[in-house]
């Protein structure tokens, strides 16, 4: 069976916000103007096609990143001619920033992103999040200024906040005809023609000439739009400054190459609620964002020796390649194995290598996926986006390739989790069944860990904020029938030194027959803050041989995680194991770890451990009259105010803020401001614990 469509006509896109932007309301117009949903589901109506966990109807808010499939013909509203149509895989990702991790594996397997802007606030905390997550896999974007019918709303100072906070490259493609509630029209600036929707559900796109009173305005913009594309290119630039007429076909390519080399950023505008702009929007994806082979080649290393690197090109005669970027349960038809197709071509009844674990698992069934609904194909090629069924040993990350082309490509690395709560079953009978419910969950959701507490027995579950866990636990309840008893939350807390240090450790013990002998003496030394645990093996003329090397390595890890101030876990710290001695008969590996463990801890306390929090960058959006009570409550909880800032009726709070400090903030908040406050929550580092908040975790910890 032949490729349905070019590679060329691919767009792998996502739709990536800050919370309560308008993704998924945008999502839900893609999906009915392309044909894919006969009505809108609205998100405050809880009937959302991309929300379709129950979780995420009742809350309005996204919590899973939902895939898609739809097929546009770009400047052809009423599709009469299909030649030019375009396949668009898309992903609805989750704004609230506890599900990062969604929108982070979603952006590592898109080639381009629509990023959506709220027209009242403008840049957001998670907006700059996400904004920092494209920039991290370089994918190409899209702006989309929404709600500019809403009070307050302004296209000029939403633009102005993209260009002070996110980029300077961004370039205004639209200019709207009024504002806030008298916002009908846009006007498309390549075109210069005022471009209406009309007709059942805005599906009619009329375009007419500008209006006589908007038409001064409209050259200006256009002006400044022309001067941006090109001084993007050397000839065009001299066209441009000798008075040469431009075509729009020749704005249009030029453009294009410098979105997909992140050189310029296209903005456009619109309201998703009152289906104004969608269609623009759409058409931009087809000119602008990247084919997956306009994007550089996929490099990944070869599984039998590192130091070699392997490029697959999108191509279909290249050996297949693919990562999982997702795990899913159905309940329909078991685990769904969510994988970006790199390069070649597979069909179904096959076998797939996972290079990570090294399992040959066999694809019985490989489908598309339409939110929560599925269509089964029977090939897949470079480019698609698809869901392999029933998949054993693939998890998150892992990378699937045929016998003949074998390739390790990039991990997706996620976030550690903050916050944690112990969770018991109601019913004694259910322990065994919530295990394995939570181990289901754990393999969905890289960002949620699950352990079992070595000193109480209890199962204790992390994450990345308190909605996050709220979730994991009504999840539990509802898709596995489990109900649980949940403790309060606690802080994740770390534990690093301050100072270099050494120590040595003999562990020498005589039974009756052979004994144990290790003898090691190391160095350690504190990292920059995020840098991890680094070991260095600095062992000269065999003093250990080389076989005790690991068993050591294994014993420091591990006393790094029990840690030595409070028993959380160790981190931002290098140590190299430079001497020690060994016994000919008595030394063994067991002897060598211990002899590390021991002497990790030792050379951490002289070191000056002490403990880590983690701090939150938080943002409160509140009406001037409460400003001076917020800002108090946020110093209160030990909170840095970082900058006030003023939006339309509203002012805005950044600061910095312990996560033990934080909890049920939202609720306070409420009270604070008789219910008209609203905040959002990130983490952003650890940072020392004050002496007297130190003691009393300590002291927590002990009881």
């Amino acid at each position: 069976m032949a490729r349905l469509y070019p590679i060329e006509k691919y767009r792998n896109i996502g739709i990536i916000a800050h919370i309560d932007a308008g993704k998924t309301t945008t999502s839900e117009r893609v999906l009915f103007y392309t044909g894919i949903s006969h009505k809108i589901g609205e998100v405050h109506e809880g009937a959302a096609t991309m929300d379709w966990m129950e979780q995420e109807r009742e809350r309005g808010i996204t919590i899973t990143s939902a895939a898609t499939t739809c097929f546009w013909c770009p400047g052809d509203y009423l599709k009469k001619d299909r030649t030019n149509e375009y396949r668009i895989n898309l992903i609805d990702t989750p704004g609230h920033i506890d599900f990062t991790a969604e929108v982070q594996r979603s952006l590592r397997v898109l080639d381009g992103a629509v990023v959506v802007f709220d027209g009242v606030a403008g840049v957001e905390a998670q907006s700059e999040t996400v904004w920092r997550q494209a920039d991290r896999y370089h994918v190409p974007r899209v702006c989309f200024i929404n709600k500019l019918d809403r009070m307050g709303a302004s296209f000029e100072k939403s633009l102005q906040s993209i260009w002070d906070k996110l980029t300077i490259n961004a370039v205004a493609l639209q200019y709207p005809i009024g504002q806030e509630a008298d916002f009908s029209a846009i006007i498309d600036l390549m075109e210069m023609k005022a471009v209406k929707f009309e007709g059942e559900m805005g599906k009619d796109v009329i375009k007419s000439e500008i209006p006589e009173n908007m038409k001064a305005e409209a050259d200006k913009w256009r002006n400044k739009m022309v001067e941006k594309i090109v001084a993007e290119d050397e000839a065009l630039m001299e066209k441009y400054l000798n008075g040469e007429e431009i075509s729009i076909d020749e704005l249009k390519s030029t453009l294009r190459k410098a979105t997909i080399g992140y050189k310029l950023v296209p903005v456009l505008i619109g309201s998703s609620l009152k289906n104004k702009g969608i269609q623009l929007v759409l058409d931009a994806v087809a000119y602008y964002l990247p084919s997956p082979i306009d994007v550089p080649a996929i490099v990944g290393i070869d599984p039998n020796n590192e130091e070699v690197k392997i490029e697959r090109h999108a191509r279909d005669e290249e050996p297949f390649s693919a990562l999982a970027f997702k795990i899913a349960t159905d309940p329909f038809v078991g685990t769904l194995t969510f994988a970006r197709a790199y390069s070649g071509h597979f069909s179904k009844g096959g076998y797939l290598i996972n290079t990570v674990t090294g399992e040959r698992e066999r694809i019985g069934r490989i489908l598309r996926m339409h939110a929560n609904e599925r269509e089964e194909v029977d090939e897949v090629y470079a480019g698609d986006i698809v869901a392999f069924v029933g998949m054993k040993n693939t998890s998150t990350g892992h990378t699937l390739c045929e016998e003949k082309g074998l390739i390790i490509l990039e991990k997706i690395t996620f976030p550690e989790p903050v916050i944690s709560i112990e969770v018991e079953p109601k019913a004694k009978a259910d322990q065994e069944k919530m295990g394995a419910s939570l181990k289901k969950l754990q393999e969905e959701d890289p960002t949620f860990r699950m352990e079992t507490s070595q000193e109480t027995g209890e199962t204790i579950l992390s994450g990345m904020g308190e909605l996050h866990l709220d979730i994991i636990v009504d999840r539990l309840k509802r898709e596995f029938g489990v109900e649980t008893n949940v403790g309060r939350p606690q802080v994740s807390y770390k534990e690093t030194i301050a100072t270099n240090s050494e120590a040595e450790c003999k562990y020498i013990k005589q039974t009756g027959g052979r004994g144990q002998y290790g003898h090691v003496k190391i160095k350690v030394e504190p990292l920059e803050r995020g840098k991890g645990f680094e070991f260095i093996n600095d062992i000269k003329g065999g003093s250990i041989p080389r076989e005790y090397i690991a068993p050591t390595e294994k014993g420091i890890k591990e006393a790094m995680e029990k840690g030595v101030v409070a028993g959380y876990q160790l981190v931002d710290m290098k140590v190299t194991l430079y001497d020690g001695s060994f016994h000919e008969v008595d030394s063994s590996e067991i002897a060598f770890k211990i002899a590390g463990s021991m002497a990790l801890q030792d050379a951490a306390r002289k070191a000056g451990a002490h403990l880590l929090e983690p701090i939150m960058k938080l943002e409160v959006v509140i009406p001037p009259d409460f400003l001076g009570d917020v800002i108090g409550d946020v110093s209160a909880r030990r909170g840095q105010i970082e900058e006030t800032t003023d939006r339309p009726g509203v002012k805005v709070v950044y600061a910095k803020v312990p996560l033990s400090e934080m909890f049920s903030y939202a609720t306070s908040l409420r009270s604070l401001t008789q219910g008209r406050g609203t905040s959002s929550m990130e983490f952003d580092h650890y940072e020392k614990v004050p002496g007297n908040i130190a003691q009393e975790v300590v002291e927590g910890k002990r009881k």
